[in-house]
């Protein structure tokens, strides 16, 4: 199968090119730089240019690559939805995984999650044969966003200062577990027209995550626990005197959610079977030294 990616010079982006070429499919890349550009050919694409900020590239682009199937991973928070949608169908490609987030459920006001929740509707209302993935928190391997941090922390501080209710659950998923599914998605007819949440195997407390990470990382670093206000006016401090902060407020408040999924379905259509965060903290600690 010919398949073009948009996100492919990405964190999640690699490890799906990676798990297209080992199923044997030809890839093609999306690239708005001749940094995207090299990334993708050194994890065996081929190059498109095209810019999700300029349409008339994106519809070039989708034309040329003359692909049976689009995976898009370029994150939907953007406003680009249109653009894809449009140029997919424009150029006759009729079927299309995309990569959502469960973040839209969230009770929180984010900014994003009405641009993601109408992109979404923007897809299933498409002539596209879609399907649509929604990770949890992703982690595994050097740059992700997450946990890859908290081993940081972890392994350079003596003292970890936490929220005192640390019980609100977690589910995170292994960046690999998600490559395959995604791929696994876009190989299978019985996945269009369907929206599957992707999780890791349980829902494991913060507390819990934290206690993992630590002893992958074999540290015992002082744990003081202070109330959610405390730690929110320290972390909106923090987020004011930084220009780019790492954390911010929203992530904080984000914790006071249980993200539980129901990944049923992904088993049953996906073939997916994630691997327990104790098994996967293990083999990012390994990555990370």
């Amino acid at each position: 199968m010919r398949v073009l990616v948009t996100g492919g010079s990405g964190f999640t982006g690699g490890f799906v090119l990676s798990e297209l070429c080992a199923r044997g499919h030809e890839v093609l890349g999306l690239a708005r730089s001749s940094q995207s550009a090299a990334t993708i050919t050194e994890r065996g694409g081929q190059p498109v240019w095209g810019d999700l900020d300029d349409a008339a590239s994106v519809d070039a682009a989708f034309a040329s690559a003359n692909a049976d199937c689009l995976i898009n991973i370029a994150s939907l928070g953007f406003g680009h939805a249109s653009t894809i949608v449009g140029a997919a169908e424009n150029a006759g490609l009729t079927r299309a995984v995309f990569v959502s987030t469960t973040a839209i459920f969230t009770k929180l006001p984010a900014p994003s999650k009405a641009v993601r929740t109408a992109a979404e509707e923007t897809i299933t209302k498409s002539s596209l044969a879609w399907t649509i993935i929604r990770p949890t928190m992703i982690y595994g391997a050097p740059g992700d966003r997450n946990i890859s941090r908290l081993v940081g922390l972890v392994q350079r501080t003596p003292v970890l200062v936490m929220p005192r209710d640390a019980s609100h659950l977690q589910q995170p998923v292994h960046v690999e577990d998600l490559a395959s599914a995604i791929v696994s998605a876009a190989e299978r007819d019985i996945a269009i027209g369907k929206a599957y949440d992707v999780a890791g195997p349980e829902a494991i407390s913060f507390s819990r995550l934290v206690e993992e990470t630590c002893v992958a990382a074999r540290r015992s670093p002082k744990i003081i626990k202070i109330p959610m206000g405390a730690t929110r006016r320290v972390l909106s401090m923090y987020e004011r005197v930084l220009p780019n902060p790492r954390l911010k407020v929203e992530q904080l408040d984000r914790l006071e959610e249980d993200k539980v999924f129901d990944i049923s379905e992904a088993k049953r259509d996906l073939d997916h079977a994630p691997r327990p965060f104790q098994e996967g903290i293990k083999s990012l600690v390994v990555a990370l030294s």
